[in-house]
């Protein structure tokens, strides 16, 4: 059912577990899920059998690679993100002692479980790399996950991203996130003049990653109520850099509200680590999510490497009905991917 423009304006605060805040957070370790023993042996054993078949890991379905035990301890993860914080940092992953090949597949094996893989850019990729190409954003249309700069907050054009930490950085590259429920709580605790003009549609930069014959931006709101579900798109940058293509610059108070917004997530924030084998998942419709800038290690094999996962999940929250046709086709629908080279 198609959202009303009543419902779209709705300004009553959201309650439950995907309220949160970095502060609420401190000392709390409940969004942490270890791997247990049996889990990590059956990922051992699906390995073994999906080399012996030969398959390639982007051809690997979930009848390859069998994982009764996890399978249970992931439904648990899936309502975490789908009902509760909106996040979770999963750990354990023995990637040491894996190939990256044998990491990627045990990731697909286990992302499988959540949703449906996505393509993340033109290029179709599945199972993106992101590590530093050595280009900057003022290099063309480059995206935040190829450089080694901060990363602004912002959300990913899907319902759930995943992050597998193969090598970690020198220094930096720490994860931060928010949940974008706690943010428009506290506007319209703190802000409620500005709440008008977080369902106001923005204009979004495509960077070069537009599907063929879209324009080269596309135009959705930070925030959206339909059939009881608030949803968050969230990008700073994406929204400043498409005054370029659009010639239409923001005024003064959406200016202003963008910098209420982002004292309000710097104050609300997490702070994550990442470690060889973590995995952080997001619910792109409940969390925001950043990095600091980092430094490598001089040596190639060392340098930082994370393997990020897009998903379509089928418990994805409500959106209207006009906004996803005009939205990327990706998102909701099974891509035809490439591997990763």
């Amino acid at each position: 059912m198609e959202s009303t423009p009543v419902e779209m304006l709705r300004t009553e605060p959201v309650s439950g577990p995907a309220v949160w805040s970095g502060a609420s957070l401190a000392g709390d370790s409940s969004w942490i899920h270890r791997l247990s023993p049996a889990a990590i042996a059956e990922i051992d054993r699906a390995l073994d059998r999906a080399r012996a078949l030969g398959l390639p890991w982007h051809r690997i379905g979930r009848e390859h690679f069998p994982l009764p035990a996890l399978d249970a301890e992931l439904k648990a993860v899936a309502a975490e993100l789908d009902d509760g914080r909106g996040f979770v940092q999963m750990k354990g992953l023995p990637v040491e002692r894996y190939t990256l090949e044998e990491a990627r597949m045990a990731y697909w094996g286990i992302a499988s479980r959540l949703g449906q893989a996505i393509s993340q850019n033109a290029a179709g990729d599945l199972i993106g790399d992101v590590r530093d190409h050595g280009v900057t954003m003022a290099s063309g249309n480059v995206r935040g996950y190829q450089t080694r700069s901060a990363s602004p907050f912002h959300t990913d054009e899907c319902d759930l991203v995943g992050l597998l930490c193969w090598r970690p950085a020198k220094r930096g590259g720490r994860s931060l996130v928010v949940s974008a429920m706690t943010l428009y709580n506290e506007m319209l605790r703190r802000y409620p003049w500005y709440v008008a003009l977080l369902y106001r549609e923005y204009a979004f930069d495509w960077r070069g990653e537009q599907p063929p014959g879209r324009p080269q931006v596309y135009r959705w709101p930070l925030y959206t109520w339909c059939e009881g579900d608030l949803s968050c798109r969230y990008s700073r940058r994406a929204i400043e850099l498409a005054q370029r293509l659009t010639g239409v610059p923001l005024s003064e108070v959406e200016l202003a509200l963008f910098e209420r917004l982002d004292a309000l997530i710097e104050e609300l924030q997490l702070e994550l680590d990442f470690e060889p084998g973590d995995m952080q998942l997001l619910n792109n419709h409940m969390i925001l999510h950043s990095r600091t800038s980092f430094e490598d290690h001089p040596e190639p094999e060392r340098k930082r490497h994370l393997l990020r996962v897009w998903l379509s999940s089928s418990r994805r929250r409500h959106l209207p009905a006009r906004m996803l046709a005009e939205r990327d086709p990706r998102i909701g629908v099974p891509a035809r991917g490439r591997p990763a080279p």
